[in-house]
């Protein structure tokens, strides 16, 4: 059986011998929006829980739009010339709109990349597009604190604008359920001493802090308060199918319109599977996500829950920009240099994550349940700091799990992290 893998841009091809039980997991087939343009404007006029866009702008002078970073396929070509246009007519001036993008702690987008991101020749001409800097103290305002005790600080652009919209992707999130909505703000335009708080391991090593999961999330939970004290904030939210085609987009308040289109993605994202294996591959969705490690990390919690104790779980993640930032190659020393059960302690034991610690946290689970073995690009010194088997002929390597666990079956998810296999015996 040829299947091809989510990798980089072109995607991997892959023939597995027909004497295997394999078990490909995709999202069932989705409806797609046979006119995206259009689906766009009418959602814009038919909100969820607000006014329509027009409406909610007439009277203001000042609005800010936050992006997802480069890291998320979100169709801003579709949506930002629609949502601009609308503001204009509503009386908003080009020059009183900014475009933020919500980097939370990673780089700035800038150059090519953020003619990529943008999508638009005519937004990128017309409209002020700033980069979110988490670092930067000064540009931050402070809201206090939230009932759990987390400091809230959030980028000073968006707390002054009198509108503020939020776009993005709905897809899986292996800690706060599902992306988009209120995660743009928390971490997206949140200061570091918010979103190391928010990513410490009281929070994300509860049960509840999972992929496909809002009820009793209490990631989810701080980041929907956190909107809350800053006031009203629309939203535009999409969801895209296998191909990265438009299959839902709605508009309106925050965290109704976030619940809506959770409510329609939901029956395609989760996929019930009958056993667990001993074999699994997945991916880390192609491009842009798997473009570093950091990101491809996703792609294994996300199959987790299909593999047996002391299994091999193989990732295919082709890693162009290497591991991550430097924070993050230096918690992987650490983990490295520690030891699981040593660097599990200590990440427990702070109040606030070191940078980008999060990520290895999470793949610190993934190790306890099995081997990890990756298919990358990443150079034998990058490849090491993984802590995952670096693997050059994946199909060879699969042979040998396989023969080891004396078990043919074999589970594969090629859309990786944006499918989320659950274990129903």
């Amino acid at each position: 059986m040829q299947i091809t893998l989510n990798y980089g841009r072109k995607g991997f091809p892959i023939e597995l011998p027909d004497d295997w039980d394999i078990h490909v997991i995709r999202k069932k087939p989705m409806s797609v929006i046979p006119n995206p343009a259009s689906a766009v404007l009418d959602a814009l006029s038919n909100p969820v829980a607000s006014e329509t866009l027009v409406r909610e702008a007439k009277g203001k002078s000042s609005a800010c739009i936050l992006v997802c970073d480069i890291t998320r396929p979100v169709p801003n070509a579709l949506l930002l010339s629609a949502i601009i246009h609308e503001l204009m007519r509503a009386g908003i001036p080009a020059s009183g709109i900014t475009i933020l993008i919500a980097t939370g702690l990673h780089r700035p987008n800038e150059g090519d990349e953020l003619r990529e991101l943008i999508g638009d020749s005519w937004v990128l001409k017309n409209i002020r597009i700033e980069n979110h800097f988490a670092r930067d103290s000064k540009n931050h305002v402070s809201l206090g604190k939230t009932g759990r005790g987390t400091p809230v600080l959030i980028d000073r652009r968006f707390i002054e604008s009198e509108l503020k919209i939020v776009t993005g992707l709905v897809e899986p999130h292996f800690m706060a359920g599902y992306s988009g909505g209120r995660k743009l703000i928390t971490p997206g335009i949140a200061h570091k001493d918010t979103i190391t708080a928010v990513h410490n391991a009281r929070f994300l090593e509860d049960p509840g802090a999972r992929n496909c999961n809002l009820l009793g999330n209490p990631l989810h939970e701080e980041q929907i308060e956190i909107a809350r004290m800053i006031g009203r904030i629309l939203a535009v939210n999409t969801v895209i199918d296998e191909h990265r085609r438009l299959s839902h987009v709605n508009f309106g308040e925050i965290a109704e319109s976030h619940l809506a289109a959770v409510s329609f993605l939901k029956n395609y994202a989760m996929v019930p599977v009958g056993r667990r294996f001993s074999t699994v591959l997945t991916t880390g969705a192609g491009y842009p996500l798997d473009k570093t490690y950091y990101q491809t990390v996703k792609g294994m919690v996300g199959a987790l829950d299909l593999l047996c104790e002391g299994g091999n779980l193989f990732i295919a993640s082709e890693c162009s920009e290497g591991l991550g930032s430097a924070s993050y190659v230096s918690v992987q020393e650490r983990l490295l240099s520690l030891g699981v059960e040593r660097f599990c302690r200590e990440y427990r034991a702070k109040a606030h994550a070191d940078v980008d610690e999060w990520q290895t946290g999470q793949q610190v689970r993934c190790m306890l349940r099995g081997s990890v073995h990756l298919f990358s690009k990443l150079p034998p010194g990058e490849a090491r700091l993984t802590g995952a088997t670096p693997v050059k002929s994946l199909l060879a390597h699969l042979a040998e799990s396989v023969e080891r666990s004396a078990d043919s079956s074999i589970a594969v998810i090629p859309e990786g992290p944006y499918v989320i296999p659950v274990f129903k015996p």
